[in-house]
């Protein structure tokens, strides 16, 4: 690869994220906060067309640390051991709330991804 390399769709690149990865999975790879638009197969190809940045309807649980949390537009949300939450002590931050969602409740909202 060149050095000067340009990707024309940078924010849609094929990672490796593991084997049997669904299609529309929030997931980090690293700290990259990804949302997959294909799946893996359970052995052989463990990559992902995934996307990095836009806006997508995912599900966010009203949870931070070891209690119940409301969540607020414009909230950082944590990818927290395979689910969204508001849990920035435990998580890895992955996008921000567009919606809110209850305490304690899990809703799909809008977050946008990335920082």
């Amino acid at each position: 690869m060149a050095v000067n390399e340009v990707f024309k769709e940078a924010d849609q690149l094929q990672l490796t994220v593991g084997a049997s990865v669904d299609a529309r999975t929030p997931m980090v790879v690293g700290d990259i906060p990804v949302y997959t638009l294909t799946a893996t197969e359970s052995t052989g190809t463990t990559k992902a067309t995934c996307l990095m940045k836009g806006v997508v309807m995912v599900p966010v649980h009203g949870y931070a640390a070891s209690a119940n949390a409301g969540v607020s537009e414009g909230d950082a949300v944590y990818y927290d051991t395979s689910e969204l939450n508001v849990d920035a002590v435990n998580g890895v931050r992955w996008g921000y709330a567009l919606d809110a969602v209850t305490s304690g409740s899990t809703t799909t909202i809008r977050v946008k991804i990335g920082y």
